[in-house]
């Protein structure tokens, strides 16, 4: 039932009398009756406005282009697409706890150097030539790279190359937003000095030793980039070995090399190779979850309906809907969500 106030006066039709004027009372001291809206409150299942949504990458490149003729990286401090959610529109969100964007640099161009409180991620879709520079590490960008920005860390970008470059952009800004604790600072020069070389936080961190002093707990990965060049060949490895979930492939989860926990305290990610035929079992959790093809094509059938996918293209299963994964043809899929903060607060659910 609903409760009549000045911000809802269509309600008012639903309770009478007494019990009305009741309530037009205890609204002028800011106050409302729990009993009118506890079921919308709490739900024996999730409820999400989230919707399933395909963004083509062929579409998403064109007009890519074209923002690159009407504003410069310069102008736009960042030059992103947002991926709006069809079920939430305005408000710059993929999912209700994470922002997603298409990132475009161009040749010669420069993406000054800031930080904010929000982690970000960069998955690369298209092109060659660019770098990202974090906490003083350049690492060139390569298709199907993981590249990590963590909270309150340094980065800039650029484009030395020959190509436009384009990446996937997801950040947790909703969830910074929701707490409101968003803080961003920029810095005089353009650029930050880069102390280490391409790749250096893999080799010092990623590869079975620490260096010796490493803090034994840490709760964001220390590697800036996860090379897919690195990353492909255990997928082929578990699917050689017969390690094929049933639900999500063979799949490797990117992990902290510290304690093996997720990269990021708000954001987690997979990797998984689908062999050509495979027609994964249903699934839903809880987390909505950001995919991206990152070779092959295939279909993931959505609440019943079927969402069709090829290289680059990116997708969102919103939390708690059922979904299953079709690939016709060898695939792999790169997906993010906010898994890790869901689990740390211990409300994380998974099901068939």
């Amino acid at each position: 039932m609903a409760v009549a106030t000045a911000a809802n006066p269509d309600a008012k039709h639903n309770v009478t009398g007494a019990r009305q004027a009741y309530y037009d009372k205890i609204a002028k001291d800011s106050l409302a009756p729990l009993w009118e809206v506890l079921k919308g409150l709490v739900t024996p299942e999730p409820k999400s406005t989230v919707q399933p949504k395909v963004w083509k990458f062929d579409r998403i490149k064109q007009l890519m282009m074209e923002a690159g003729e009407v504003i410069t990286a310069e102008e736009a401090e960042r030059r992103v697409l947002v991926l709006e959610n069809p079920g939430m529109p305005g408000k710059s969100r993929v999912t209700n706890s994470l922002f997603a964007g298409i990132q475009l640099i161009l040749p010669g161009e420069i993406a000054d150097v800031h930080r904010h409180v929000a982690s970000a991620i960069r998955f690369v879709l298209d092109g060659d030539g660019a770098y990202t520079a974090v906490e003083g590490e350049k690492t060139m960008m390569a298709h199907g790279d993981f590249i990590i920005t963590a909270n309150w860390a340094p980065h800039d970008h650029g484009n030395p190359g020959k190509q436009p470059v384009m990446w996937l952009d997801v950040l947790d800004m909703p969830t910074i937003n929701h707490f409101e604790a968003s803080f961003a600072e920029h810095f005089d020069e353009k650029m930050q000095k880069a102390n280490f070389e391409d790749g250096d936080s893999f080799e010092r961190y990623a590869t079975g030793v620490l260096p010796d002093g490493m803090p034994a707990v840490t709760n964001r990965s220390p590697v800036i980039n996860y090379p897919y060049s690195k990353m492909r060949p255990i997928l082929e490895r578990l699917k050689k070995t017969g390690d094929i979930d049933k639900r999500h492939g063979a799949r490797v989860r990117y992990a902290n090399p510290i304690n093996g926990g997720p990269v990021l305290p708000t954001m987690g990610a997979n990797l998984a190779l689908f062999p050509k035929g495979f027609n994964g079992e249903p699934y839903r959790s809880t987390d909505g979850t950001v995919f991206v093809c990152a070779e092959g094509k295939g279909r993931t059938t959505i609440d019943g309906k079927d969402y069709e996918w090829g290289v680059n293209d990116v997708f969102v299963v919103p939390p708690w809907k059922r979904y299953q994964h079709h690939a016709a043809e060898e695939a792999v899929l790169f997906s993010i969500s906010d898994k890790p903060a869901q689990q740390a607060l211990g409300i994380w659910r998974e099901g068939n």
